[in-house]
């Protein structure tokens, strides 16, 4: 049984999902209130925003073994 990025039994459980989302959103909003460059605060945010899509809108949990 092959398994996708996403599909992994590892993210099965909301809790984990969400840990990611937050640490995204907290390392983007580091990003964007500390460290003022430029391409640091968009890398961060569209993995935020990415997590988001994947993780919560996106998510399909994996079937069963």
């Amino acid at each position: 049984m092959t398994f996708g990025v996403h599909d992994h039994p590892f993210y099965r459980p909301l809790w984990r999902r969400m840990a990611i989302v937050a640490t995204t959103l907290l390392w983007a909003a580091f990003e964007l209130l500390w460290v003022k460059d430029g391409f640091w605060p968009i890398l961060a945010s569209a993995t935020f925003l990415y997590s988001i899509w994947a993780f919560l809108l996106n998510y399909k949990s994996p079937p069963e073994a």
